[in-house]
């Protein structure tokens, strides 16, 4: 009915934490001048994307008052 569950021995979960290597990893390789340029590029045409939309949809999320009163125009020129 009832599994006794056996301990399961986690010391080695313990002790990777304080493992310390004493090799060095290599230094990262240097970005070119395209590929930084490409990032440069990339960031400007997010922010640009952002900012055009945000142009374009400020129209739509302002309140038009003068459209009541076009409305009310037309249905007086019937």
């Amino acid at each position: 009915m009832f599994r006794r569950r056996e301990p399961v021995p986690f010391a080695f979960l313990a002790e990777a934490d304080r493992f310390r290597s004493n090799v060095t990893p290599p230094p990262p390789e240097r970005s070119s001048w395209r590929e930084i340029a490409g990032r440069w590029l990339l960031g400007l045409t997010i922010v640009a994307a952002l900012v055009g939309s945000l142009v374009v949809g400020m129209p739509a999320l302002s309140l038009d008052h003068s459209a009541q009163t076009q409305q009310s125009q037309a249905s007086q020129d019937r």
